[in-house]
């Protein structure tokens, strides 16, 4: 969804905090964004499937249906970037919100400026098109960048755009070791700032769909204090 006058990208915030939504929206807008605001998620849902805003930003804690149910109902229709705002800096929250098909969080208290640069970066990783389609097998495992799928025994593997991202940069560079800040500048454009748990959490994610055992890896290995490899 555009602003068909002068296509401007037009982004949904899901927020009942009125006071954050107005303060993201007028800074966002200064920024040549068009800013709907949502209260609640219950009418969230029909919303973000209806009008296919150029990117959702989703607050996890929402009267109607929380920020991960909106997640988890919009997910299989809507493809566009789902931005996740937790007040709650828990490992568990970041979890449950990647796995269900967010493609980054923010931690309140929300900086506007880090907020813009997040959305900036989404929108620039979603809109990149590889030059050359690649398609390559490692064992069991099939990697398409053509058709964004990955394959593990005949079966598909199910994951976020985010998560193809980083197993496209992990097999396309396997043998090498990549670490947190690189693996972050590549499909983020932010330096590791040694708190951020993104990566983490999503190669844990990746290691459960290859069943992959990190103390006995076919695929991911850590490397300590350096990062991850993974296998040729």
């Amino acid at each position: 969804m555009v602003d068909k006058n002068n296509e401007i990208p037009v982004i949904l915030l899901v927020e009942d905090d009125v006071r954050l939504a107005r303060l993201i929206k007028e800074y966002m807008e200064q920024h040549s964004f068009v800013i709907h605001v949502e209260g609640r998620g219950d009418t969230a849902v029909q919303r973000i499937i209806g009008e296919q805003p150029d990117l959702v930003i989703l607050d996890l804690m929402l009267p109607g249906l929380d920020g991960m149910d909106v997640c988890r109902q919009v997910r299989s229709q809507y493809e566009n970037p789902i931005l996740m705002l937790t007040a709650r800096d828990e490992d568990i929250d970041q979890v449950l919100g990647l796995e269900l098909g967010a493609d980054d969080y923010v931690i309140k208290p929300v900086k506007p400026r880090v907020l813009l640069a997040r959305i900036q970066n989404l929108r620039r990783r979603f809109q990149q098109k590889p030059e050359n389609k690649v398609s390559f097998t490692i064992g069991e495992l099939h990697i398409s960048s053509n058709t964004r799928e990955a394959i593990l025994g005949g079966k598909p593997l199910s994951l976020s755009s985010q998560e193809f991202d980083l197993l496209y940069l992990l097999t396309s560079n396997a043998g090498k070791i990549l670490s947190r800040d690189d693996i972050l500048i590549s499909l983020a454009g932010i330096e590791y700032d040694g708190l951020d748990r993104s990566v983490d959490i999503r190669i844990a994610r990746l290691r459960k769909l290859l069943m992959d055992d990190p103390a006995n890896p076919r695929f991911i290995k850590t490397v300590r204090s350096k990062g991850y490899l993974f296998l040729p």
